[in-house]
């Protein structure tokens, strides 16, 4: 069976990987293509950008109960063929009507494969390796959006609509790619694994698994609400910001210039994929909730520096150098939580509602990331101070909430691997006999792909 869950978990890897290099192919180009190369102005792209948010939302209330009763399989393949649909459409797209379409079938297909991913990696590992299983994808993902971004810019001209076409139906075939590896998959049968064993002794994931399933379901369980919130403050204070707040606040506060915008979220990439593994090492046998306040903290001296960036009168090039390391800080502290906050998901869910707690997660992080700009871009074009210490006490914050959410975990809850790093296995005594010592035995490696 390890084997087999090895298989699995390698192939939806790759395909994980495959899947983000093509959208690093397109997503930073996405304005330029529509506003300039098929010249529909900036206020069709601004929609266009809405609309594949927008999408997102729409779809993902009604994928969770869909995986849960069909499984994410089915899903993750419907996903990526109506993404690659929309990535080729989008490629051809001359007119606004086709335009708007394209981003609206392009944003669902990519938000129904979020969950449905992150519920194969569940059904593919166990509660000892799930938590390098989802660090590697999102390592994984990481790597594959920069590679796209870097070999995407080599291929694009402003001036040949061609290279942008070429652009999206490379995108189009990686999704067919990620959906062809995903239905090569044996997924094991979601009843031999305890999905929610680490939270057996949770009163409120009883309630919630008891409750059949649902929305109201999902709302019983307390500490999956508090959940909720932290990832909603978590995406809306840093992924949210990247693109409009910071990048509005560094080019009128700072005075950056634009390239540097460039420079700034790859060496935001850069600390993610080096350090990734290193810090997967520091963070995996403590306490998640911990390790997330103390990433609150670091992202608080994140948004210092870059108030020192913009108001501290320094100098073009210090000004520069603080406005980079902010991204960089960013990558840290995203590392730090990619072990920590998908697997306590999965560790909260009943085994019958994997699906619909991975799906109100990605629900929860899209209205961040729609939220985000609006609020960021323009504080972070003309409230340079007042931007800098709301995002500083949004980042604090991140730090009350994690903690406060600490005291409603089991302690399996939150420092997994401790639980599951040894197997307890009991002497069978005839009846009436005294009750035995448990006898401890030394844990089995388990690799994951």
């Amino acid at each position: 069976m390890t084997r087999e869950l090895g298989a699995a978990m390698r192939r939806i890897q790759a395909g994980n990987a495959l899947g983000a290099f093509g959208l690093g192919f397109t997503v930073p180009y996405l304005y330029v293509y529509v506003a300039q190369v098929r010249d529909l102005g900036a206020s069709t792209a601004g929609v266009v950008l809405a609309v594949f948010a927008m999408a997102a939302l729409v779809v993902l209330p009604f994928t969770g109960r869909i995986i849960d009763r069909r499984g994410p399989l089915p899903v993750l393949v419907s996903g990526a063929v109506l993404a690659s649909a929309g990535a080729l459409a989008m490629g051809f797209s001359g007119s606004v009507p086709t335009a708007v379409m394209s981003a609206a079938l392009l944003g669902a297909g990519t938000a129904v494969m979020q969950p449905a991913l992150a519920t194969m990696i569940v059904w593919c590992s166990t509660a000892a390796t799930r938590t390098r299983a989802f660090a590697t994808q999102f390592f994984l993902a990481n790597l594959g959006l920069g590679v796209g971004g870097l070999v995407g810019g080599q291929i694009v001209d402003q001036d040949r609509p061609g290279s942008f076409t070429l652009l999206f139906a490379i995108e189009a075939v990686m999704f067919l790619v990620l959906a062809g590896m995903a239905a090569s998959v044996r997924l094991p049968r979601p009843a031999a694994f305890a999905v929610s064993a680490l939270s057996k002794d949770s009163k409120d994931t009883d309630a919630a698994g008891r409750a059949g399933g649902g929305v109201r379901a999902l709302l019983r369980h307390r500490a999956m609400v508090q959940l909720l919130g932290l990832g909603f403050v978590v995406f809306f204070a840093c992924y949210g910001q990247f693109e409009s707040g910071l990048a509005a606040y560094g080019t009128e506060a700072a005075g950056i210039d634009p390239s540097t915008l460039g420079v700034a979220l790859a060496a935001n990439t850069a600390v993610i994929v080096i350090a990734q593994f290193v810090v997967l090492r520091l963070v995996e046998r403590r306490s998640r909730t911990r390790v997330i306040a103390a990433v609150g903290l670091i992202w608080t001296v994140a948004w210092i520096v870059a108030g020192y960036a913009g108001l501290g009168h320094g100098s073009t090039t210090m000004a520069t150098a603080a406005f980079i390391s902010t991204y960089a800080l960013f990558g840290l502290g995203e590392a730090m939580l990619a072990p920590t906050v998908a697997p306590l998901v999965a560790d909260l869910a009943p085994t019958s509602m994997v699906g619909q707690y991975n799906s109100a997660f990605a629900l929860v992080k899209q209205l961040a990331l729609a939220v985000g700009p609006a609020v960021g871009g323009p504080m972070g074009a003309s409230l340079h101070g007042p931007y800098i210490v709301t995002f500083v006490l949004f980042s604090l914050g991140i730090t009350v909430l994690a903690l406060r959410l600490g005291r409603r975990l089991t302690p399996a809850q939150d420092r997994p691997s401790p639980v599951s790093a040894s197997r307890v296995v009991a002497r069978r005594l005839p009846e009436g006999a005294e009750k035995a010592e448990p006898v401890r035995t030394r844990p089995v490696p388990e690799r994951v792909g």
